[in-house]
């Protein structure tokens, strides 16, 4: 039973290292659209702008509705990834221990 708690959160340990570097990619690629260094009428670009978006959205939208762009910088994108880093190092760790405990 050990082992199938430390593989599942092995697996959303990973799925949530992943999502950090979507919305940073996706920040940084939102700067570059900004910026015109990269154009989203190219297919390959668009495709992977809409990916992005559609994977980040819904971690994104609710702190963008509580926290409003700062100057025209938002900021949501750091509050969301403290947030995760949060849960990684803090939460994770302790549920684990946790369900070890009546493994």
């Amino acid at each position: 039973m050990a082992a199938i708690i430390g593989f599942v959160f092995s697996i959303v340990d990973g799925l949530l290292q992943l999502l950090i570097w979507a919305i940073i990619v996706n920040a940084v690629m939102s700067w570059l659209v900004a910026f015109d260094v990269i154009n989203l009428r190219n297919k390959f670009v668009y495709g992977v702008a809409h990916f992005l978006e559609a994977v980040t959205r819904p971690v994104m939208a609710p702190v963008q509705r509580i926290i409003p762009p700062l100057g025209g910088v938002d900021i949501s994108p750091i509050v969301v990834i403290l947030v995760l880093q949060g849960v990684h190092s803090y939460l994770l760790p302790a549920l684990q221990g946790f369900l070890l405990q009546f493994a």
